[in-house]
């Protein structure tokens, strides 16, 4: 797949997205909580409104129309975006600090 859709209500954090942005795919996804914090609109991949079937239509489509190499750059983006806030590490160190306050 080049491009990874999550047309979702409500999402914690989606590890679908998480996956398919680790994959470099471009990611279309719902401007909802869980969704948004992966997915910044033109630079890691492009959000719809929620619940409205016109808006991921026509993002579907936009995304469809990007070039290969802007779907590739996004992907790259997306990629970078989950290492740098989402990665093992990352997620490890934030849980520890939590506990240790």
């Amino acid at each position: 797949a080049d491009i990874v859709a999550l047309p979702s209500y409500r999402e914690g954090l989606s590890r679908a997205l998480l996956e398919a942005a680790a994959m470099e795919r471009t990611l279309v996804a719902t401007d909802v909580p869980g969704c948004r914090e992966i997915v910044i609109p033109g630079q890691t991949g492009l959000l719809c409104k929620v619940r409205d079937a016109q808006s991921l239509a026509a993002t579907l489509e936009r995304a469809l129309s990007l070039s290969h190499a802007e779907r590739q750059s996004l992907g790259a983006s997306a990629r970078r975006h989950v290492e740098q806030h989402f990665g093992e590490s990352v997620v490890i160190e934030r849980y520890i600090r939590l506990i240790d306050t």
